[in-house]
């Protein structure tokens, strides 16, 4: 099994079997994506929704921001044959870990459930919020995916033939 795995401002999309896409989450959001018939799927991982609206970036910056990373995200399993009206999400992660930042992961994830809807574009159930950090493993081949919470433990170092026995939710 060959793994991705992901950071901050990243995506990646896979169209071939044996393949794990993962990120390790805080307040961050991180979207799955899926199209069941073209076997395409990808994950991305934004820091915050949106810009201010007087707020000046640079172009290095814009993949932080969800409004921008769903769009690379997209763009690019269009690229290798996904459908847009096909497209199932999963959204991960919208943590408020640390009391003095405000919600920043409620509005990270209200942000990712407000795009899709705006979108058109179906949402499974999803795994946010809450105060700890979580790592999300997602098959895109498969489109299988878990989420696992530090609450519910220490996370787990990868390891290279996880099993996905137990914690599977499919599309």
């Amino acid at each position: 099994m060959r793994r991705i795995a992901i950071v901050q401002g990243e995506h990646a999309v896979v169209t071939e079997p044996g393949v794990v896409i993962t990120t390790l989450l805080g307040s961050c959001v991180a979207v799955c994506l899926h199209d069941a018939v073209a076997r395409v799927g990808g994950m991305n991982h934004f820091l915050l929704g949106e810009p201010g609206v007087e707020q000046l970036l640079r172009d290095d910056e814009m993949s932080r921001y969800g409004v921008h990373a769903m769009e690379l995200l997209i763009n690019a399993m269009m690229a290798r044959g996904a459908v847009r009206q096909r497209l199932r999400a999963r959204i991960f992660g919208g943590a408020n870990i640390v009391a003095g930042l405000g919600g920043i992961g409620s509005d990270n994830a209200a942000f990712a459930q407000r795009f899709m809807a705006l979108e058109g574009i179906a949402t499974g159930a999803c795994d946010l919020g809450g105060t700890t950090a979580r790592r999300v493993e997602f098959r895109p081949w498969e489109g299988q995916v878990r989420s696992i919470r530090a609450d519910d433990g220490p996370l787990p170092a990868p390891a290279p033939h996880l099993p996905f026995a137990g914690a599977i939710d499919l599309f």
